[in-house]
């Protein structure tokens, strides 16, 4: 996974985020066991469930929209450098999600506009 995501965006978020920071969050993937691997994948698939209903509500300030948002965070935090989540991160990135269009793909195929919401 790390290879792959060298590979491919690795000159992009090096430049953007800086070695030491994809350095660590490497790190941190790399001293992940196969247990918590599968957690990962099951938070995953949980949160992908979650914002598809979160979605279908219409109302992003709605209990299944924040538990979505509350699970992104649990998220991120498993692939981000220890301490290095704040509110103003998980919020650009999220504007990443709407102004890059790989990140649009990958929301989309959730629920059609949902990287919006």
């Amino acid at each position: 996974m790390i290879d792959k995501n060298e590979k491919e965006y690795g000159d992009e978020i090096r430049k953007r985020f800086g070695d030491a920071v994809i350095d660590a969050s490497n790190a941190k993937l790399k001293g992940m066991t196969a247990m918590r691997h599968a957690e990962i994948e099951r938070l995953t698939e949980e949160l992908n469930k979650t914002l598809a209903e979160a979605f279908k509500t219409g109302d992003p300030a709605g209990q299944p929209a924040q538990r979505a948002c509350a699970l992104h965070k649990e998220w991120l935090c498993c692939f981000w450098p220890d301490g290095a989540y704040n509110p103003e991160a998980h919020m650009a990135l999220a504007q990443g999600y709407v102004d890059d269009k790989r990140f649009t793909a990958y929301y989309d195929n959730i629920a059609p506009g949902v990287h919006y919401f």
